[in-house]
């Protein structure tokens, strides 16, 4: 097989042709490959397993090409974890070790390949880099093996997408054209105050002609094993002059019929039915309309038995003696959302300041698959006050504008819910929240509306490079701030509290955690290490100017401290080689220099007692310095091609039975160790004993750029767009060879905190990064109070307070209190990303003193 791969790659020939023709000829359906053939994975593609005996609730087809051909094949159910934690993506190479050729045995002449064994997920080689457009490569179709549109499993007619359900994808969800024109009789309908009537007799209801109010996002409610071809239901508020009533879209109509039910079209109902209401959802706030809702019943629009007529009147057509009442909007301004009553909607538009990444939370429906849900932060002004919205924007079943917020834009939220928490307060869309952001509002019906008119007054006396100054995207986000005061909760039912989780069961929620999921975890423990570290990265000081600034361990100094010798013998491995096998392969070790390379589902690695202590656990020690030298010159030239993506890939560990620290991390030219030597750093009098008893040691490496606002450019959207939000399912080659300047926002340097667990046989790194300045979109709707710019003191609050003179303090004056940490039983917040690649990002948003944590009441 490595002579196919070869033969590829002198021109003559398709790696995947000789693939398939030695499978095909082969005894068995299945080929392990002498040497793995790398493939560049151009789509992903999700559908729900027919059954899932292996507990995979989803199933994947990816495709590859080896530049001459693509090909859509099936990644067998065991390889599924390395989609679901972002490892295996599209515009990577992937490194095929074995494949097998699948048959239908229900259908004829449907057969297709799965992908059984992955090696390794790698950087495109060279080769790739002048493909332009994926779609002008031929797709493999030849013999008994099938090309399909949809999933290769036949029964599925359609695609998810790919991290979230929620959302219309693919070519079955029909576009919103323009409605042709019609002539309907309006001589013989029905009213919705009258269709209670119809529901209580045997005569089948007469046409309805209705306006749509609200429309809520999709519902996915499919499940393995369920006989349904499209599981979907969209629930939309449809009034005319007589009242409000819900209606249903059912199964096969969602996707015929979602895109062109839009907010304020007028529909003429024919053939639906009517059933009792489902009283346990939610549904949006009418409070400006003096119409009657009735809610006892609702409309079904199903797609047999009997199959729903559904005709949209255009816009034109619509009539003003029929009586059907405009779309109510409740538009506040961002002065008025203060006094609003918590859980209020309103409807809100400004102008966006700031873009967060788009992260994933876990569903807690416990029926059904495995489900997530993606949102975003976003703050926009309206000239009101100098506060801007805080906004917490769920998909909205329209990616097309979830996708493209951006600063600079003008956005309308629709029913957004005011949420009330202490000092803070901010906006999140329900399940109706509809967006619109420029190139959107044209023709919508909120266009006359006041509040609409005077924002859009109010930004004509604006100046563009003023508010882009104001402008920032990305970084680690979370709002709202936690409270003074933390009080853990027993009861497993009260969703919004926080139990306690020991330290070292932190093992399972890494291990546990997917692609840009977020989770927050508290932690209690003792502080027993800090390092201060600057940011961005500085080149290294070469080692006799080291000697000479360091000072030792538990002294302080402003230029910096001396670094225990253990951490000295820490190493950078290259990203490129990921995995050697699977996702759970084994971890390798090379001894002299520290050397580790590991798998993707120890997403922060880690080292037990008992893994050092036996090579049975997987362990293998290679120690000849020529093999450290190979894999230092393979590392020095991954880095060229990594240096482009902008991104710091890293990873570390620890081995507590020498109490010597490891940072797993790619390496930036010109800044290798930056991120291993703190600036400043302190220890607590235990730690040096206690470290050497340690058993699990959950460390972080240096900060990520993902971490970090920047500054938004208009020459950058689309890339800064691609990077925020979540990996693609179909690679474009144009847009990720592209690259772009990060301007950091506000951020001089962060901490990282070593919390050691009360028993002393687990610890934990978490970084830090404070708020140094109001341009830092943290800092808004925080109350800026000022506090003794101690160490903990900043540690506990997250953000350190300008001098009198304008500056923050030094790393050295901030150590200089660190004592105060001596023996201080602390709760530490850590917020859990993992932002793909192997990368979790760790981020402590509180720290509570003793002071600070009260004990739950009994009634929890």
């Amino acid at each position: 097989m490595a002579g196919a791969a070869e033969h590829h790659d002198s021109g003559s020939g398709s790696a995947l042709q000789a693939v398939f023709d030695q499978l095909r000829s082969a005894y068995t359906l299945s080929l392990t490959l002498t040497s793995p053939l790398c493939l560049a994975v151009t789509a992903l593609d999700r559908y729900l397993s027919l059954q899932h005996p292996s507990g995979e609730s989803y199933s994947y087809d990816l495709t590859i090409t080896d530049g001459q051909w693509r090909m859509k094949c099936q990644l067998a159910d065991s390889l599924t974890r390395w989609v679901r934690t972002g490892s295996l993506r599209c515009g990577a190479g992937v490194l095929v070790s074995q494949l097998s050729l699948v048959h239908d045995e229900t259908r004829l002449s449907h057969s297709y390949l799965r992908i059984d064994g992955i090696h390794s997920v790698v950087e495109l080689p060279e080769r790739f880099l002048s493909i332009k457009d994926v779609e002008k490569i031929p797709q493999w179709c030849q013999d008994y093996v099938t090309r399909s549109d949809g999933p290769l499993q036949l029964s599925r007619k359609y695609y998810l997408p790919l991290w979230i359900n929620d959302d219309p994808y693919g070519s079955v969800w029909i576009p919103n054209n323009p409605p042709p024109d019609v002539v309907i009789d309006v001589s013989r309908i029905t009213l919705v105050a009258d269709l209670d009537a119809f529901f209580h007799s045997s005569r089948r209801p007469l046409p309805l002609l209705v306006r749509i109010l609200h429309r809520s996002r999709i519902r996915y409610y499919g499940k393995p094993g369920q006989n349904i071809d499209f599981p979907f239901q969209v629930y939309c508020e449809v009034a005319d002059q007589s009242g409000v009533m819900s209606m249903v879209v059912w199964n096969d109509l969602c996707p015929e019929w979602f895109n062109r039910l839009t907010v304020g079209s007028v529909l003429y109902l024919q053939q639906y039915s009517l059933k009792h209401s489902y009283q346990k959802r939610s549904r949006p706030q009418i409070r400006t309309l003096s119409l009657m809702t009735f809610h006892s019943i609702e409309i079904c629009l199903n797609p047999r038995s009997p199959a729903s007529v559904v005709t949209v009147i255009p816009p034109k057509s619509v009539q003003p003696q029929w009586g059907l009442p405009d779309v109510p909007y409740n538009f506040a301004t961002r002065s008025e959302v203060d006094s609003m009553n918590s859980n209020q909607a309103c409807d809100v538009i400004g102008l966006v300041t700031y873009v967060g990444r788009v992260e994933r939370i876990r569903s807690k429906e416990k029926t059904g698959p495995e489900k997530f849900w993606a949102y975003r932060w976003v703050h926009a002004v309206d000239g009101t006050t100098d506060s801007p919205f805080i906004l917490e924007i769920f998909s909205s079943s329209q990616p097309e504008i979830f996708n493209n917020i951006c600063p600079m834009t003008y956005l309308v939220c629709t029913q957004m819910r005011v949420c009330q928490t202490g000092c803070s307060v901010y906006l999140t869309s329900s399940t109706e929240t509809q967006l619109f952001i420029t190139g959107c509002h044209k023709k919508q019906p909120y266009v006359s509306e006041p509040k609409v008119k005077a924002f859009i007054q109010w930004t004509k006396t604006l100046k563009d490079n003023v508010m882009l100054r104001r402008t920032a995207v990305g970084g680690h986000y979370c709002y709202p701030p936690a409270p003074p005061t933390f009080t853990p909760t027993t009861n497993s039912n009260m969703t919004n509290e926080l139990s306690i989780t020991a330290i070292a069961e932190l093992k399972g929620e890494l291990e546990s955690l997917q692609y840009r999921e977020h989770r927050r975890v508290a932690v209690q423990g003792y502080v027993a290490a800090v390092q201060y570290h600057t940011w961005p990265p500085q080149p290294e000081l070469p080692h006799s100017e080291q000697q000479q600034e360091g000072v030792s361990v538990q002294g302080v100094s402003d230029n910096g401290a001396a670094i225990p010798s253990s951490t000295k013998d820490e190493m950078t491995l290259s990203q490129r080689e990921m995995d050697s096998t699977s996702p759970d392969s084994d971890i390798t070790v090379s001894p002299k220099r520290r050397r580790v390379q590991t798998g993707t589902r120890l997403h922060r690695q880690y080292f037990t007692r008992s893994k050092m202590q036996s090579n049975s656990a997987g362990i293998q020690v290679a120690s000849t310095s020529h093999e450290e030298e190979e894999q230092q010159q393979w590392d020095e030239g991954d880095l060229e091609s990594e240096e482009s993506e902008g991104e710091d890939k890293h990873t570390s560990v620890r081995k507590s039975a020498v109490g010597k620290e490891t940072d797993q991390t790619s390496q930036v030219p010109g800044v290798q160790q930056a991120a291993i030597h703190p600036t400043a750093l302190w220890e607590s009098r235990v730690w040096p004993l206690a470290k050497q008893k340690v058993t699990d040691h959950f460390c972080c490496g240096r900060l990520d750029q993902e971490s970090i606002p920047e500054k938004f450019h208009f020459d950058d959207r689309e890339v800064l767009l691609h990077d925020l939000n979540l990996s693609p399912a179909r690679w474009n080659p144009d847009l990720t060879s592209q690259t772009h300047t990060r301007t950091p926002v506000a951020c001089t340097g962060y901490f990282m905190l070593t919390i050691l667990g009360l028993n002393q046989t687990a610890a934990v790194d978490v970084l830090l990064v404070p708020v140094v300045s109001s341009d830092d979109p943290r800092a808004a709707g925080v109350p800026q109070t000022q506090h003794d710019n101690s160490l903990l003191s900043c540690i506990s609050s997250g953000r350190l307070c300008v001098q009198p003179d304008g500056s923050c303090p030094t790393p050295g004056s901030l150590m200089s209190s660190a004592p105060q940490l001596e023996s201080e039983r602390v709760v530490c917040i850590v917020d859990l990303c993992l932002l793909g690649e192997r990368r979790v990002e760790m981020i402590c948003s509180k720290l509570y003193r003793t002071a600070d944590v009260c004990q739950p009441s009994s009634t929890q």
